[in-house]
């Protein structure tokens, strides 16, 4: 790890990460991860000439406006599977870890600085590793473990039990009426009007899951709702996934929802930052070790009723976050954290182009739901 610059720890982080140590002094912190919405810093403590390690984040408050609740729902998931586990332990060979928030010196689960931005610390896994782009199909079949994994420790967890933190998230008839709300006058280029004819032509497609659990075909359950590729961490030495991180999302929801989510941010080799959007494709090899790996340990709770919407899922949260990405786009990026212009743009068109390959696929992919089901 490269020490921290002077400006990194004098430049306001310094006194922030000192407010979650007792022991020690800070000697490194370095930007961890690329996320859309918070800021994330690695810690680095000189403890009684012993070096510890801690994540910092400042949670964007306009996002999650009430970051005690965000606290209270990863409270609630740490307690319920730390019991899990003390009961019903993983397989010798397998290692699960999970994140501790960590207090600071007055006893509180995170901090407010003086200008009002929340800051919280949550303990490092050791020994671990992430990826951004699935390389091999074991790789993918580990994700999907770690994904059935998460889902089946809180599968008893009962919703009503967590905030929804995020209200109207993964609801995606309500994002075609933000869409609705912020569309005007287009930019007159090709990309956008592609995007207008994509969104169009299969709007009436977008309330699959939520009226399939008004209908109560899909019950709500606990959920992480977030976990893509990269939340996934990995153990250095053997490969196997060991913990699903980033757990702000954690709320009542559809387990269609993660599953959809994970499968579109692991199945596109070339990444959601990709700037060849046109030859974005939806790896079916990769599809079938997700899902075969998700399956494998997640059948004990799933019901035929989950299986028959799995490819709706699949299909569905691509376009939900390429309309949520051209939405923002049109709105001026006021979501999203964008580096270039047309960055919320470039990142629809990589979605939509993702749909059109799995829709190219519909057949292929619902062979494998159906071997997975009956196996």
């Amino acid at each position: 790890m490269p020490d921290a610059t002077p400006d990194a720890l004098t430049n306001g982080l310094l006194p922030i990460a000192s407010q979650f140590v007792r022991q020690g002094q800070v000697t490194q912190i370095q930007p961890l991860g690329n996320g859309n919405i918070n800021d994330t810093f690695l810690v680095r403590v000189d403890a009684a000439r012993t070096d510890t390690c801690f994540v910092l984040q400042r949670l964007n408050t306009q996002v999650f406006p009430c970051p005690q609740q965000v606290m209270h729902n990863i409270h609630i998931y740490t307690e319920h599977v730390r019991q899990r586990l003390v009961h019903s332990p993983p397989a010798e060979s397998r290692r699960w870890e999970i994140p501790r928030v960590l207090l600071t010196q007055t006893g509180q689960n995170g901090w407010l600085s003086p200008e009002g931005s929340f800051w919280r610390a949550l303990s490092f896994i050791p020994q671990a590793l992430t990826v951004e782009t699935l390389q091999t199909r074991e790789q993918a079949q580990e994700v999907g473990f770690g994904l059935g994994m998460f889902h089946t420790l809180i599968s008893d967890l009962p919703p009503e039990q967590l905030a929804d933190t995020l209200v109207g998230f993964h609801i995606a008839p309500r994002y075609l009426q933000q869409y609705e709300t912020v569309l005007a006058a287009l930019p007159e280029t090709a990309e956008a009007q592609y995007c207008y004819t994509f969104i169009a032509a299969r709007q009436a497609q977008i309330g699959v899951l939520e009226q399939a659990k008004q209908r109560g075909k899909l019950p709500l359950r606990s959920i992480h709702g977030d976990p893509k590729v990269n939340n996934i961490l990995f153990d250095k030495a053997t490969r196997q996934a060991i913990s699903l991180v980033d757990l702000d999302t954690i709320k009542p929801g559809l387990v269609h929802y993660d599953i959809g989510d994970c499968l579109r941010s692991g199945c596109n080799l070339l990444g959601e930052e990709t700037d060849r959007w046109q030859t974005v494709r939806f790896e079916l090899d990769l599809c079938e070790s997700m899902l075969q790996g998700y399956c494998a340990i997640a059948n004990a709770f799933l019901t035929p009723a989950d299986y028959a919407y799995l490819y709706d899922a699949i299909w569905l949260l691509p376009y939900e976050l390429g309309l949520r990405f051209f939405t923002d786009y049109l709105a001026g990026d006021v979501y999203f954290k964008t580096t270039y212009a047309k960055h919320n743009l470039a990142r629809a068109l990589v979605q939509f182009k993702l749909v059109e390959s799995i829709e190219a696929q519909e057949s292929a992919i619902r062979a494998i739901i159906q071997a997975l089901c009956k196996g």
